[in-house]
């Protein structure tokens, strides 16, 4: 490399305030040109890649927590905590519900307030779900409202998706932009499964003695990976939450410490107390909107609440005042294409069913196996407990594993053979497997032996989670290819908000359709969806005359 080149570069990036050896390396860089061979090698690589590898664990920290109530409720329903199945299922619902909605205007919290600013007050943010959560669950007569409101801010794990992979794509050049955001998203998407399997392992123990309060003894079996767990055992349900301070206050620290706001990305952040100010208001609009959805949700259906909880989220960002109005026009710009709308109902399929089912399967498994049927003394049938059901503690992680593994699969392949075809023999799959599983959960429910019918109703979620997963990359792929540089973008942004919104959807759906006993009607619904997306990627990409040939 011609070293008067090398030298200029170090020169004008010390001038500029790039961190370098010796100085500090949280200080916000002025001069930042990765497409610039030199600038990488000697500076920029460093730099991006210290703030990636701070960026994945505070992602999977968020998807941890936004997603813990999957398994929380199954453990408060072993408990016997003083709520009924649909209330359970829809503590899930309302976390996915903020979660997904915060992602809107997440979306736009970098290149107003700068993202080691944005990145630690979102990671920090979530030490409040997690020391609340955990007060609450010490008591099982905590009123239902204070659990409403802590998975409401349980969301602002989901939110942080969408700040955190806008942040991390501003640090890479472009031949670099699958790798950096494939790590954070692939990475920060195992906090789903870390969650799955730390929970139930922590609850088994008083981690942290009389701080944490006394333990409660399980009115029903529960268990963790490595077995079953019977009633009349203590478990620690708080601890559940209260684990995760454990890695998030380093993790606020490593934020703080070792992240970077670009300035060529955010001209203007302000100071900290003026960017933290921009990033409460733009998750606050989002709360309100959410706390709108769920009342909506309670007086009148999931169908109303979730069009107006969107609604109301997009009106009220386009009105807000300021230098901000530019970036949120531009967002807006996408919705005059008519790609933004087929690849959004697409990722539905792929990232929604992904985080729909991993909020909804735990649960499923504790009341479709938890009981099972039996003849009353009249000739009737009644559901009473299983004594030997299966713990959804030890098998529900499995799922989203295998998902989040596949998922850059899922990339590798489309670009050997084209995104459109890989997601159209993925939504042929899923189409299938939906109906054969809602057969087998009819069985199971209906059964007086269920168990006979777990494991097929295991592998059948397995295979829909790993079409998901490679989907989850076909869709990524035909996103990058069908728009532009301006547009690639928001329209991410936009798509992974609204199939966020699957992990409000399949709680409400499945639960809904349990309560009714009939469960299997919540999977052939989901069947018909599929079908749909078959028409619509089949319409735009794979057709003779298709808009874009399998992108």
């Amino acid at each position: 490399m011609d070293q008067e080149r090398v030298g200029a570069v170090r020169r004008a990036a010390d001038e500029h305030g790039l961190p370098s050896k010796g100085g500090k390396p949280n200080a916000d860089i002025e001069q930042w040109d990765v497409e610039d061979v030199a600038f990488w090698e000697t500076h920029g690589c460093r730099v991006a890649n210290r703030n990636l590898w701070i960026s994945i664990p505070s992602l999977a920290m968020g998807f941890a927590i936004w997603m813990m109530w999957g398994i929380i409720t199954t453990q408060m329903q072993n408990l016997g905590f003083p709520f009924t199945v649909d209330q359970l299922f829809t503590l899930t619902a309302i976390s996915g519900l903020s979660g997904a909605t915060l992602r809107i205007p997440a979306s736009f919290m970098i290149r107003i307030a700068g993202g080691r600013n944005t990145i630690f007050l979102t990671t920090a943010l979530l030490m409040i779900p997690a020391l609340g959560t955990g007060l609450a669950l010490m008591n099982p007569q905590t009123p239902f409202w204070v659990f409403q409101a802590l998975t409401l801010l349980s969301g602002i794990g989901g939110g942080n998706f969408a700040c955190s992979m806008s942040n991390i794509s501003t640090f890479f050049p472009k031949a670099q932009q699958g790798y950096a955001l494939g790590m954070n998203a692939g990475l920060g998407n195992f906090g789903v499964t870390t969650m799955q399997i730390l929970i139930p392992l922590v609850m088994t123990v008083g981690l942290f003695g009389a701080l944490a309060g006394a333990p409660m003894p399980l009115q029903s079996a529960s268990g963790t990976l490595i077995g079953r767990i019977e009633a009349g055992t203590d478990a620690w349900i708080q601890n559940a939450a209260l684990i995760w301070l454990v890695f998030l206050i380093p993790l606020a620290l490593a934020c703080w410490f070792g992240m970077n706001n670009l300035r060529t990305i955010t001209p203007q952040p302000g100071n900290p107390a003026s960017a933290f100010g921009k990033v409460f208001g733009f998750y606050g609009v989002g709360i309100v909107t959410s706390v709108v959805g769920v009342l909506t949700l309670g007086w009148i259906s999931m169908w109303v609440a979730l069009p107006v909880t969107i609604l109301l989220t997009l009106a009220a960002l386009r009105s807000l005042p300021g230098n901000i109005k530019p970036a949120i026009q531009q967002q807006f710009a996408i919705f005059s294409n008519k790609h933004t709308w087929s690849m959004t109902v697409l990722y539905i399929l792929t990232f929604g069913t992904f985080i729909g089912f991993s909020a909804a399967l735990p649960l499923s498994i504790n009341v479709i196996f938890g009981n099972m049927m039996d003849v009353a003394a009249d000739g009737s049938l009644i559901r009473i407990p299983n004594p030997d059901a299966p713990s959804a503690l030890t098998w529900s992680w499995m799922g989203a594993f295998v998902g989040a593994l596949i998922r850059p699969v899922g990339g590798w392949i489309s670009d050997k053979v084209g995104g459109s075809i890989v997601t159209q023999i993925v939504s042929a799959i899923m189409v299938v497997a939906s109906i054969a599983t809602g057969y087998v959960m009819m069985l199971a429910y209906n059964a007086t032996d269920p168990n006979q019918y777990f494991w097929i109703f295991l592998a059948l979620f397995i295979l829909m989670f790993a079409a998901s997963g490679i989907g989850n990359g076909s869709t990524f792929r035909s996103i990058g290819v069908i728009f532009d540089t301006q547009q690639k973008g928001p329209v991410l942004g936009w798509s992974s908000a609204i199939a966020a919104y699957g992990a409000f959807i399949a709680p409400q759906v499945i639960g809904g359709q349990i309560k009714a006993g009939t469960p299997e009607l919540a999977m052939y619904g989901f069947a018909v969806f599929y079908a749909l997306c078959l028409v619509v990627n089949w319409w735009f990409y794979l057709r003779r005359n298709a808009y874009v040939k399998n992108p």
